[in-house]
């Protein structure tokens, strides 16, 4: 295997190209908040994402499984049922091939009936 020795002003100049790229990119979930208790039946998440580069529109994850394509890039998306217990809730910044490109916000949010939360 050959090796290619590179200078490191180059790879340098790499480095703060991407950190760059990755700096454009937000996202932010409003609602629900982090541990917050939802109902089994669904919830509603508010969010906003600012794609940079290359990035193309956001989708949404439950539990690591994509749920929904979000072509608005600030709005409201209404969960279908959830199963009981815990749930992760993730929005990500990805480019047109689904392919994601660094900006992500997870949540995470217990499904519960309605009577049975404590607090």
């Amino acid at each position: 295997m050959n090796l290619v020795k590179l200078p490191s002003t180059f790879l340098l100049a790499l480095g703060w190209t991407a950190l760059a790229f990755a700096a454009g990119e937000s996202v932010k979930i409003s609602s629900p908040k982090d541990g917050a208790n939802v109902d089994v039946s669904g919830a509603l998440v508010a969010y906003e994402a600012a794609p940079g580069g290359n990035a193309d529109h956001a989708v949404l994850t439950i539990d690591g499984t994509q749920t929904a394509v979000l072509d608005n890039l600030k709005g409201k998306y209404t969960l279908g049922k959830l199963s009981l217990g815990d749930h992760t809730l993730c929005v990500k910044v990805v480019d047109k091939g689904q392919a994601a490109t660094g900006a992500e916000k997870c949540i995470k949010v217990t499904a519960a009936n309605p009577g049975m939360w404590t607090y």
